[in-house]
């Protein structure tokens, strides 16, 4: 679903950071040092990253920094991992530049929740604009159109369609889909995500029929 990288020098608390990522469908890569992180980064720039806000080279705070100085990384959702517990100390990482922190000790529900509201919120803030050929989704707008002429879209079909074409080619589970566009907080049964397909099949005409099932599993945009 995303790449993820974890800084922490705990072995044991990082393990278990990587591991629940893992499981919920992340790939992940853990360093136990800021420079471990930096050198990686530099060749490949996450979805995400976790920080401890304690390492032996650099503290998290300034890593953060960093990395909103960085133009390569200065979007990059980060959330901070720390043991510190004073209202003083969580003000100090938002303003240093972290999205969101966890207090250790923390669950690993917890842990991936955060996670995913953050690569959630993030996706629908960061892109403009999104295309597929001659399909033009304009999140400015909140508007679809196919060769310049305006599709009408419900909220969620509007949604969908973001995820799909943001993931042109690879193939969306069940789960993750009903995760991204109806919440974790969601009751409903994934039947309601074939009936909202359904209908922006038909109203995305030709654009409709690149939208594969991929049976047993979810869905892709081709």
């Amino acid at each position: 679903m995303a790449l993820i990288y974890i800084i922490e020098d705990d072995d044991s608390i990082r393990e278990i950071e990587e591991f629940a990522l893992m499981n919920a469908g992340h790939k992940v890569l853990g360093f136990n040092c800021a420079k471990d992180f930096y050198k990686k980064t530099e060749e490949v720039i996450p979805d995400l990253c976790l920080v401890d806000i304690m390492l032996p080279d650099e503290s998290g705070n300034e890593i953060v920094r960093k990395i909103r100085r960085n133009p390569d990384t200065k979007k990059l959702p980060v959330i901070m991992v720390t043991a510190k517990t004073s209202e003083l100390d969580l003000v100090k990482g938002i303003e240093d530049g972290a999205d969101d922190y966890i207090k250790k000790p923390f669950s690993v529900m917890e842990l991936i929740s955060r996670v995913k509201a953050l690569l959630r919120r993030t996706l629908s803030e960061e892109v403009k604009e999104l295309r597929l050929d001659e399909l033009v989704i304009n999140n400015e707008k909140r508007e679809v159109s196919i060769d310049r002429k305006t599709v009408g879209l419900t909220y969620k079909e509007y949604e969908l369609l973001s995820l799909f074409v943001a993931n042109r080619g690879i193939v969306l589970t069940r789960e993750m889909i009903m995760d991204v566009v109806w919440g974790t907080d969601y009751e409903g049964e994934t039947r309601t995500i074939d009936m909202h397909v359904k209908t922006l099949r038909q109203k995305l005409g030709a654009y409709g029929t690149r939208i594969k099932t991929i049976r047993n599993v979810g869905y892709v945009i081709e």
